[in-house]
């Protein structure tokens, strides 16, 4: 506790600071999810408290981030889908699956795989990360342009005839549900209602399809035309005076955060004038408090489809947190503590999501700011979460008259700034690997826009999985093509290391050296078998370098028995050097050592087995 309070001055300063910058990005983060602004600021305060008091990083400052909004954003509009378009019905799956997400990540933690997540390729986090600024910026064209699918009254119009068979299934299921079984009288019975289903059942229902058709990326460019043909000048203004403000402001001086002036100058402005626009949904005012429907509503069949999308949101917290403790690191010259980090993270967003808090994680900007400004420990970050509870509580009335379009200028302007600047520069610049037919590419490349393209028009989380996969195999064909290329089989003084040169020229015609330069893993075998058919049927025997392979695999060992097996039956000494610990194991595991290389005939300094040469030569002729 006397630690904590070291550097108060320093951290409240900090914590301050960084609480304001968090402001308008928690609203913006937390409209643009789905769940209304509140579930931003919910968000913002309980992970920056809770994360900042049990993390491993003292100046990291958490909360909604862009990556962790974005998948968010897809989990709640998929549960809003199958709830019949009503948020509240959805809320309580939607806030499980979050807490779930909260869980995993503590598993994480606890089970010490912080330190693994930095294993994630380069080119796989650029491409998400471009997609993330790209879904962010087109998810904003609707606010911008003050477009409101729901009011485009000729669109939802297209939509009643799927909304009244929309309305007589959802009565179906719920006859089933009860009854467990339907009957002819059932579907009579609900043919009867149907004819009683008002019209403004209908309409809200084609509202909701509506509304799903014209969601996410592909939905917001198939009604891009619709929006501009009904664009609200007001709301286009208002959205580019914020963009404009918040580039702007930034030359004049970085000291106050750009996006808060904007935020206040503008809705300002608009609220002094009393323009006709849209603003955001009503905030709540008074203390937030738990959502038991979490508990007393949970059904296990509701969220199951959403577990390994939980899983996705807590590895993905988990990246987009270590990198920020990477870079405070470097900033204060600390080290983090990756696992502790990962655990406090997951009780930040099991804790927020109880309170109807959107999932987050360490967040850059606002932890470097928090630096800055003189954070030094823990108490920095829960001064961030104790002060946006305080605008809650005092300002929650005023912030609910902030128009939805300055909201989705600041989102614009974080879309902007989330892409990979870096790896689309490199593009020109990085070697051309792969080759697709006549066609030579730079696989990092390949990968990036792989990556980039799925997540932005498919899904997130395959796009991720797909990219690892296609890294990994990428990375094993060129270890496997460079093992190959250092691998030899040759005469024994020919073509060979330092240690072989001095050698006698009866050994050199009957002895043949394999040197294994790299692991000996399944993207190796093919080419390793292929070397071991260059052994001439003249060499007696037959000499197995191992001391450049740290490694080897299953299929790697498999391949070495067979070729043993072969040379062996066909009459020749196999010898082995210095093979190291983990190669020796698996050997030794399925008995080619003793069975078939005996422990007299395995070295571990080759002078050694030249002496064993020299001395067996004349039987080995």
């Amino acid at each position: 506790m006397k630690n904590l309070f070291s550097n108060f001055k320093g951290d409240a300063f900090g914590g301050i600071t960084a609480g304001i910058v968090a402001l308008p990005l928690a609203l913006a983060f937390g409209v643009s999810s789905g769940l209304g602004p509140s579930a931003g600021l919910y968000g913002a305060i309980f992970i920056s408290f809770f994360a900042a008091l049990f993390g491993g990083t003292s100046t990291q400052i958490s909360g909604p981030t862009a990556p962790m909004t974005a998948l968010s954003t897809v989990v709640i509009a998929g549960i809003i889908a199958t709830n019949n378009g009503d948020v509240n019905d959805a809320l309580p799956a939607i806030l499980t699956v979050f807490l779930l997400a909260g869980i995993f990540q503590i598993g994480l933690g606890g089970l010490g795989l912080g330190k693994y997540i930095r294993y994630i390729p380069y080119p796989v986090v650029s491409g998400f990360m471009t997609a993330i600024g790209l879904m962010i910026i087109i998810s904003q064209f609707a606010p911008s342009l003050g477009y409101n699918v729901k009011e485009d009254t000729q669109f939802v119009q297209q939509f009643e005839t799927l909304a009244e068979q929309a309305v007589l299934k959802t009565i179906l299921d719920e006859k089933a549900k009860k009854e467990g079984v339907l009957t002819l009288e059932d579907y009579q019975e609900t043919v009867n209602q149907g004819k009683l289903i008002s019209s403004d059942v209908v309409h809200k229902e084609a509202q909701n399809l509506a509304k799903k058709e014209a969601s996410g990326v592909l939905g917001s460019l198939k009604t891009l035309p619709r929006m501009l043909q009904k664009v609200r000048w007001l709301e286009l203004l208002l959205t580019l005076v914020t963009i404009f403000i918040i580039y702007g402001f930034k030359r004049i001086t970085t000291k106050i955060p750009s996006s808060l002036v904007a935020l206040i100058v503008v809705s300002g402005v608009a609220v002094g004038l009393n323009l006709n626009y849209a603003s955001i949904e009503k905030i709540p005012t008074d203390f937030p408090l738990p959502n038991v429907d979490i508990f007393t509503s949970f059904e296990l069949s509701t969220v199951s489809p959403y577990i390994l999308t939980a899983l996705t949101l807590a590895l993905l917290g988990s990246i987009d947190s270590l990198l920020t403790s990477v870079v405070a690191d470097n900033m204060t010259k600390t080290k983090h503590k990756p696992n502790r980090e990962l655990i406090g993270q997951g009780i930040g967003n099991s804790i927020a999501s109880i309170f109807g808090g959107i999932p987050g994680a360490g967040a850059t900007i606002r932890t470097v700011v928090n630096i800055n400004a003189g954070g030094k420990t823990k108490l920095s970050g829960m001064i961030a979460g104790i002060m946006l509870l305080v605008v809650l509580l005092g300002l929650g009335s005023a912030a609910s008259k902030i128009p939805q379009a300055v909201l989705a200028g600041i989102l614009v302007t974080v879309g902007i700034g989330v892409m990979d600047y870096k790896g689309l520069r490199a593009i020109s610049s990085l070697p051309k690997d792969f080759k697709i037919g006549a066609v030579k590419l730079s696989s990092e490349v390949l990968i990036m826009f792989t990556v980039m393209a799925l997540a932005t028009f498919w899904d997130l989380i395959y796009a991720v999985g797909i990219g690892l996969v296609f890294a990994s195999l990428i990375f094993m064909k060129k270890t496997g093509d460079l093992t190959a290329k250092k691998s030899t089989v040759t005469p024994l003084g020919e073509d060979s290391w330092d240690d072989e040169k001095d050698i006698t020229k009866e050994l050199k015609n009957t002895v043949f050296v394999k040197h294994v330069n790299g692991p000996l893993f399944f993207g190796f075998t093919s080419e390793f078998q292929q070397l071991s058919k260059q052994i001439p049927s003249s060499a007696h025997t037959i000499v197995i370098r191992m001391d450049r392979m740290p490694y080897m695999d299953q299929s790697g060992l498999y391949a070495l028995e067979d070729m043993l097996v072969s040379l062996i039956d066909s009459g020749k000494t196999v010898l082995f050097v210095h093979p190291q610990q983990q190669p020796r194991f698996m050997m030794e595991r399925i008995d080619i050592i003793p069975d078939l290389v005996g422990e007299d005939k395995i070295f571990e300094e080759f002078d050694a087995c030249i002496q064993w040469l020299k001395k067996n030569s004349s039987s080995s002729l």
